[in-house]
């Protein structure tokens, strides 16, 4: 007898789990800040419409925050059921709350890899050449949550100058994303700013994706204005997360869609994802296990 009721009780456990997945009416997506919002919701159109035709959604809705928080905020309060985050803004969420989210796939680069570089950028008639060039000078930072614009330089350029930075350069700031600090940078704004890159590839073309790559496409910096002053260690790519609100039987289903995006659909997948990246690839939460180290002894949740 017990038996029977203990399997009826997981039969209906089953059922309720794909009821929650048959019932799911709105999906609702976060855009960490950093780009233009009107780049961000453009990019971003094709994917809502695959998802609403892949699931039968009644409405995918798409939130570009200001900033990385805005969208960290939205996941942790459950009002967001997706985003692609950095790997410290995933790490600031485990922090807080390592239940809220689960991490199903990270990005892959041509070359196979599944990480990416913090690079500080100069303009080249600035005569810094390298990081020994800038003591005294202005670093911009692009957000409090960006991984490769904050939380590693913040780290590990003290190792190359010996100092922290805060006593290294005469002034250090935030300028509301990546693509705000490299134009801070670009305009002469601060000296140097830090910027995510693959770090592979042609310099002409701002490498092969990172913020760099992306306004050098659109015309929007002339990279032989520029020069790379530093480059960090590898950084971890950063995960696509599901609210864990979710049952896995939608971590699973949301998995198997975008594994198969970039072949679907190779113009959206380079949209939304902005470079020469040729996939996803599955992870585990322990890939950030060294990024929530350092945040941790860094700068906290």
């Amino acid at each position: 007898m017990l038996k029977k009721t203990l399997l009826a009780a997981v039969a209906l456990a089953a059922l309720a789990g794909s009821a929650v997945a048959q019932d799911l009416k709105e999906f609702r997506i976060g855009i960490l800040g950093g780009e233009n919002e009107t780049d961000r919701l453009r990019n971003y159109a094709c994917l809502a419409d695959h998802l609403k035709k892949e699931f039968g959604f009644e409405k995918v809705s798409l939130f570009p925050a200001a900033d990385y928080d805005g969208v960290i905020q939205g996941l942790l309060g459950g009002t967001l059921d997706f985003a692609e985050l950095g790997a410290s803004g995933y790490a600031k969420i485990y922090l807080k709350d390592a239940k809220a989210v689960t991490p199903i796939l990270t990005t892959k680069q041509a070359d196979g890899s599944t990480g990416y570089y913090s690079i500080g950028l100069a303009r080249k008639d600035s005569g810094i050449k390298s990081i020994a060039d800038a003591k005294g000078k202005t670093l911009g930072y692009a957000d409090p949550d960006s991984t490769s614009g904050y939380l590693v330089p913040l780290t590990q350029i003290p190792k190359t100058t010996g100092m922290p930075n805060d006593k290294y350069f005469a002034k250090t700031q935030f300028n509301g994303g990546h693509e705000n600090n490299l134009l801070a940078a670009y305009d002469g704004k601060v000296d140097i700013a830090v910027d995510d890159s693959s770090g592979i590839g042609d310099f002409k073309d701002g490498f092969t994706s990172g913020t760099f790559h992306k306004v050098v496409a659109k015309g929007t910096v002339d990279p032989n204005k520029l020069v790379e002053v530093w480059r960090s260690p590898l950084i971890p790519n950063g995960p696509l997360v599901v609210q864990n609100k979710l049952d896995d039987q939608w971590k699973t289903k949301l998995t198997d869609f975008f594994m198969a995006l970039p072949k679907k659909d190779a113009k959206c997948f380079n949209a939304v994802e902005g470079g020469d990246y040729v996939g996803y690839v599955k992870v585990e939460p322990g890939f950030y296990d060294a990024i929530i180290d350092v945040r941790k002894q860094s700068i906290g949740g």
